[in-house]
């Protein structure tokens, strides 16, 4: 038998053209490989090991890499607060390089070359997946049937009907990929800048803001982070996977975290995709608030500088440049202190923090009260600071309104 072509299967619609497709062009054999990084419980599994089969696949792989996910990606996300043009929390394009990682095990395991994916050449996926692999494994010979022999979404359809293959239930009109940090949908809305995506389309809060229904009535709820991390909900320890799931499933009905993210590609151009993200949305604020008591104002600033620059590598496909190792390394020493407990409101379309505490609260370490009292200073302190600190604008007035000839000595 000649070697098998891999192909990283979601079992959507792209990545069920490629498996006929490769088979009759190539006349190898192709086995699917689908890295679980999230949204695919059992029943999901078998459904796409069955429809791998059904398209024609001559073997079906999961990886579990739901935990190394968290620990390679996600934790650095929530130590970073990163969110792309400050909206959009990275929902998807942040599991590509893992999923990129296990693509090209799978095909070492297997003694193959080939690879395959079903990016277009007009995502961002197509660079992702490609820069990791050919980072892992120099050499790999990549197929993208989407991208170089381009066919549009309703074609593809045909073609698997044509042959009495299974098609995806979104068929042609959205294309929806799902993980632990959320779900995002492209579809003709998209495309453009005007409108949302129908209430149909969306997959975790769909029906949330219904009005025909009673709304959810609000709930509070306490987080507790240990070194920037989250770890028990209610007061309940959980590991990471499992309370960001429980997260999810909270904030859900509430419609936390819907939006659409309008940014840069990686290719230079303006895209626009909706996303759902109701954990991330509620960890994410969470972690900001409690890192705001317990962190300096020069620690924020920096890590919010260098937090900015790892997420565009996260996004970018660059997750593997070594940069990003030194980058990680500077936000892990920047939650040595960011411990303690956040208390949230959960209500429709909303997370709002109630309140946090921390051992290492910044604000219980001063004997000062913002607005009330001094404490750490006197009063003839505090007027000295206020006229030491107005001097800059007071010199750059009193220029503008005598200016000094060049060479004139003196001070107007």
């Amino acid at each position: 038998m000649s070697d098998p072509i891999v192909l990283a299967f979601s079992g959507g619609l792209d990545t069920s053209f490629c498996i006929p497709w490769l088979a009759e062009t190539y006349g190898r054999p192709v086995v699917t490989v689908t890295v679980n990084t999230g949204g695919i419980d059992a029943a999901a599994a078998e459904s796409l090991a069955a429809r791998s089969r059904a398209l024609g696949a001559a073997d079906h792989l999961l990886v579990d890499a739901l935990e190394a996910y968290f620990q390679q990606v996600l934790r650095f996300l929530i130590m970073g607060n990163v969110r792309r043009g400050q909206v959009y929390p990275l929902c998807v394009g942040a599991e590509r390089v893992l999923q990129a990682q296990e693509v090209a095990k799978a095909a070492e395991r297997l003694g193959t070359l080939t690879v395959a994916h079903g990016s277009t050449a007009a995502g961002n996926d197509q660079v992702r997946f490609e820069v990791a692999l050919r980072t892992l494994r120099p050499g790999l010979e990549i197929l993208a049937p989407v991208r170089d022999t381009p066919r549009p979404r309703p074609e593809q359809v045909a073609y698997l009907e044509e042959r009495n293959l299974p098609v995806p239930s979104f068929g042609a009109a959205y294309s929806t990929n799902r993980g632990l940090w959320g779900v995002t949908i492209g579809g003709q809305e998209t495309l453009d800048t005007v409108a949302s995506i129908p209430e149909s389309a969306w997959v975790l809060t769909r029906g949330a803001f219904d009005e025909s229904t009673a709304p959810v009535a609000p709930s509070r709820h306490t987080l507790a982070f240990r070194q920037g991390l989250p770890v028990a909900l209610d007061g309940e320890a959980l590991a990471p996977v499992a309370l960001i799931e429980k997260v999810e499933a909270l904030a859900a009905g509430y419609g936390i975290g819907r939006g659409i993210h309008l940014g840069e590609t990686i290719l230079g151009i303006k895209g626009r995709v909706a996303f759902e993200a109701p954990a991330a949305e509620v960890l994410l604020t969470a972690h900001r608030e409690l890192e705001k008591l317990t962190s300096t104002g020069r620690q924020l600033r920096v890590k919010e500088t260098v937090a900015a620059v790892y997420g565009d590598l996260v996004h970018e496909g660059q997750h593997l440049d070594p940069v990003c190792r030194d980058i990680e390394a500077l936000l892990l020493s920047s939650q040595e202190r960011v411990t303690g407990e956040v208390r949230l409101l959960l209500r429709p379309g909303q997370v709002f923090v109630e309140g946090v505490s921390s051992p290492f609260s910044l604000r219980d370490a001063s004997r000062g009260v913002y607005g009330e009292a001094a404490g750490e200073w006197t009063a003839a302190d505090a007027r000295g600071f206020s006229r030491i600190v107005s001097l800059p604008g007071e010199l750059y007035a009193r220029i503008a309104r005598t200016p000094r000839m060049p060479g004139a000595g003196g001070v107007p």
